[in-house]
């Protein structure tokens, strides 16, 4: 993996105020563009003026790196532990489907920002965001591989199969509201139910 943002912090471990320095980031750059987004309108969103703002972050780059590391980190352990309790390969893949697409429903604006954004991270940010995602993206193939040799699912491509879940979770990201005609859990079951048709399971 590339090294990361030399301010990087898990959300767990920030501060109050540069916790909130990294939620204002990520709203402004939902809103407005990394490029059209800058540091002082970081800084007037959470009432931090001039050179005060640089104790809690280093730059806007840092930032928008750290969104996007944070969400793949997350994918990622969630992605385990969905899998970790059965043995079952439609069950495991069904687990990790649901569990992708309730984070997306959950986490719109990190997922708008990581797919519009990915063109602005400088390296080595950019390779350290897509290494997690080959390793998120070959979580799920793995899966699938698994389920197609023990004979469960029937799929002409392993990679398009891969690829369409998880389309799954960006898409629900767009459209899903809270306050919408489905609730999260109705979306997420109807969902893993997609997720094993696209696999041809049996």
């Amino acid at each position: 993996m590339s090294t990361l943002p030399t301010t990087g912090e898990s959300a767990g471990r920030r501060t109050g105020r540069t916790q909130a320095v990294h939620t204002a980031a990520l709203e402004l750059f939902t809103q407005r563009g990394y490029e059209a987004t800058t540091m002082s309108d970081i800084g007037a969103a959470v009432g931090i003026r001039g050179p005060s703002l640089y104790k809690h972050v280093s730059s806007k780059q840092a930032l928008l790196a750290q969104v996007m590391i944070d969400t793949m980190d997350n994918l990622l352990t969630l992605h385990r532990t969905a899998i970790a309790g059965s043995d079952d390969v439609t069950d495991r893949l069904r687990r990790a489907a649901e569990t992708h697409v309730r984070y997306h429903a959950r986490h719109r604006q990190e997922a708008f920002v990581g797919n519009r954004e990915i063109r602005n991270l400088e390296e080595p940010n950019r390779r350290s965001v897509l290494d997690r995602r080959a390793a998120y993206a070959n979580a799920f193939r793995t899966l699938v591989e698994a389920g197609v040799t023990q004979g469960r699912f029937h799929v002409g491509s392993v990679h398009l199969a891969t690829y369409a879940i998880l389309d799954l979770g960006m898409g629900v990201s767009v459209w899903y509201r809270e306050d919408g005609d489905l609730t999260e859990d109705e979306v997420v079951y109807q969902y893993g139910e997609f997720a094993l048709r696209l696999v041809g399971s049996v």
